[in-house]
């Protein structure tokens, strides 16, 4: 069978004390679902896996319901091919901005098309000192006081919801390499 690497992104466990999951825990739950070659990265729900190209389609949904069947925890689960993650990797254009990649948000988009038609006007916005930029499948911004203090971070959570998820750059670029080796 035609095999596809993905990348699945959980969103919301290990922060805090609440949804703990320990990693060789989540590992071993897309095992047993099928899933091969699991790896995972930090303890914050980033995952590379293998599976069947057929199988690709519903990996969200067959990971979320994973979690709350066999671990208790409910988790928004975004998943995506190593083809797109090289894409957000490539067309980040803040990358030369950002001096602190622990800084630099990359949020990945669950619905792209709808989702970037509610932060085009966010993209056309002025945020300095932060940067706000769009890609084909992830925001990127710049948050140079932090995250939590970024009013173009709060700007797309309020435009998204809980609809996105987002990683900082030193993880995605973590997570790039791991799904090419």
């Amino acid at each position: 069978m035609n095999k596809q690497r993905l990348i699945a992104l959980l969103r919301g466990i290990n922060v805090g004390r609440a949804k703990r999951v320990a990693m060789a825990d989540l590992r071993k739950v897309l095992s047993d679902i099928g899933f091969s070659d699991v790896r995972t990265l930090l303890n914050s729900g980033n995952v590379v896996f293998d599976c069947n190209a057929a199988d690709s389609a519903d990996s969200a949904e067959r990971i979320e319901e994973a979690l709350v069947l066999k671990l208790g925890v409910p988790a928004k689960v975004t998943v995506i091919e190593a083809a797109q993650l090289a894409e957000i990797v490539m067309e980040n254009s803040l990358q030369n901005v950002a001096n602190d990649h622990s800084r630099l948000l990359v949020a990945v988009l669950n619905k792209p098309d709808e989702d970037r038609s509610k932060l085009e006007p966010l993209a056309r916005q002025s945020w300095q000192p932060e940067a706000f930029a769009l890609g084909r499948h992830a925001a990127y911004i710049w948050c140079p006081d932090g995250v939590l203090a970024s009013r173009a971070a709060a700007a797309m959570g309020k435009a998204l919801g809980d609809a996105v998820t987002s990683r900082n750059w030193s993880t995605i670029s973590k997570l790039h390499a791991m799904a090419n080796n």
